[in-house]
């Protein structure tokens, strides 16, 4: 399992609940999390998935994902 990290374009704690919704059932708990206080917004996971279905997921909640 390894760290993969994602630049989003979730700016509150509200975009940050609509992508732990996408997540959901996805991923493991806490295997996931977003740095708001980024200028990057980073979205750090480690789990098993690939980036492209966590892109994915991260747009069906309405964001950007783009991999760092």
């Amino acid at each position: 399992m390894g760290t993969m990290k994602f630049k989003t374009s979730a700016k509150c704690g509200g975009c940050v609940a609509k992508i732990d919704a996408a997540l959901e059932g996805r991923l493991p708990d806490g295997s996931w999390s977003v740095d708001l206080e980024s200028p990057d917004k980073v979205l750090t996971v480690e789990a098993d998935a690939s980036s492209k279905d966590i892109i994915e997921w991260v747009k069906s909640a309405g964001f950007k994902a783009e991999q760092l």
